[in-house]
């Protein structure tokens, strides 16, 4: 089930209702331009094919030919670093079967680092505001 307001997507489970949003980018190895037009379709066609399966929303994914930028919603029973190994290994797999001069450019086909944030519908200095407000309440 999906709870949404124009900025907020919940989702709920038997127990919680959550809204866990990740900004996150990682790179391609050496950060060569090694994604072509026709590797970065394949690569949307596998993230968003894969986001049932392992239970995380793609709200937003764009690709450049060396990294790429996901916003991606997953759940809080779920290892943010995790589910982000798990999208590079199914990706880098198939990608690299499917295009075998990457497996010949590349020793690996992305980095081990990335950049991940979480992300909000209010700042910081709100929340802060609502909790300390609470006592009053």
């Amino acid at each position: 089930m999906r709870l949404e307001t124009p900025d907020l997507v919940c989702q709920t489970t038997r127990y919680s209702t959550y809204a866990c949003e990740y900004h996150i980018i990682w790179c391609t190895k050496y950060r060569r331009s090694a994604l072509s037009e026709e590797i970065q379709a394949r690569f949307k066609e596998l993230v968003l094919e894969s986001q049932e399966k392992y239970g995380y929303i793609i709200r937003a994914l764009e690709t450049m030919t060396d990294h790429v930028h996901l916003l991606v919603s997953i759940p809080p029973t779920e290892n943010v670093s995790i589910m982000i190994g798990k999208i590079k290994g199914i990706t880098a797999k198939a990608l690299r079967e499917e295009f075998p001069h990457l497996k010949s450019r590349l020793p690996n086909l992305w980095t081990r680092s990335y950049f991940v944030a979480s992300t909000g519908s209010v700042t910081l200095a709100v929340l802060k505001q609502y909790v300390a407000s609470q006592k009053g309440v």
